[in-house]
């Protein structure tokens, strides 16, 4: 069942805009990070706070919500900007973005965060404690389901298809997950890394039930979250979401290595222009 929309609030695509924008201003802050990530998986995380999942912004540890597992915690930043356009941190934290003391360091803490469910370092983890997570949901027969988030990069370890089949083993349909695949790691593109296609055919041969849809279009990742929810096979779900690194500002889209981009001073405010811009087009 889709998240209820309440009469006058924002659109998917102007919460994804609002995503980009956060991201944007807490990047500034620190004038580094993992900016291009953010804007390429914004799109995914609009659909995902603000149409699939249940939760309650003023009880972020309400037993009935939905738990999303963020895997790839150099990510941080890109769900520090849906946890604030979903009302769950304040937008006045923004500021704080990497500094001592914060809720939002750099990478993702579960102790130190509201909404965040795990702490982020090591990659592969993520899909593993949703397992976990999903198997004690469903002896606690709870209806909450468990989405994940995770990298290409994370394919090449050795955990996450260990998780990968234990989620089909056990029949968790409770599992939602999506699989960036912005084809970039720190040291190149991920398919000359370790290659993993063709990832959909691997995925069903693993015993999931999966999607494979363009990440930045907002129509295509309501769809397949849809899909998802209603597929009726005890099975887990996979959506394999393609996306565009720096997805929304032209400059950044087109950068050749930006994994971990440091963006000049005066650039933030172009970049904040090219974002509202592609926003009235």
């Amino acid at each position: 069942m889709a998240r209820p929309t309440l009469p006058n609030a924002p659109t998917l695509a102007q919460r994804a805009r609002n995503i980009r924008r956060n991201a944007l201003l807490m990047g500034e802050v620190q004038g580094q990070g993992y900016i291009a990530q953010a804007l390429d998986i914004a799109d995914v995380l609009a659909v995902a706070y603000f149409h699939a999942m249940r939760f309650r912004a003023e009880d972020p540890v309400w037993e009935g919500r939905d738990r999303f597992l963020l895997s790839n915690g150099h990510y941080a930043i890109a769900l520090y900007a849906a946890l604030i356009e979903a009302g769950i941190i304040p937008e006045a934290e923004l500021a704080t973005y990497g500094f001592d003391e914060s809720r939002l360091p750099m990478s993702g803490m579960a102790s130190y965060t509201p909404g965040m469910e795990m702490s982020g370092g090591s990659l592969g983890l993520g899909l593993g404690i949703a397992v976990g997570m999903a198997l004690g949901l469903k002896r606690k027969k709870s209806a909450a389901r468990i989405f994940t988030l995770f990298s290409d990069g994370e394919l090449d370890e050795g955990s996450k298809w260990e998780a990968i089949m234990s989620a089909a083993h056990h029949k968790l349909d409770n599992i939602i997950a999506v699989v960036d695949v912005n084809n970039q790691q720190a040291d190149g593109p991920s398919k000359q890394m370790l290659g993993f296609e063709p990832l959909v055919d691997k995925l069903e041969a693993f015993g999931w039930f999966v999607q494979r849809v363009d990440g930045n279009d907002l129509d295509a990742v309501v769809g397949a979250f849809d899909a998802a929810t209603a597929h009726a096979e005890p099975k887990p779900r996979m959506i394999v979401a393609d996306t565009l690194m720096g997805k929304g500002v032209p400059f950044l889209e087109q950068r050749e290595k930006n994994h971990f981009i440091r963006v000049e001073p005066h650039e933030w405010q172009l970049a904040l222009s090219a974002l509202n811009a592609g926003d009235q087009s």
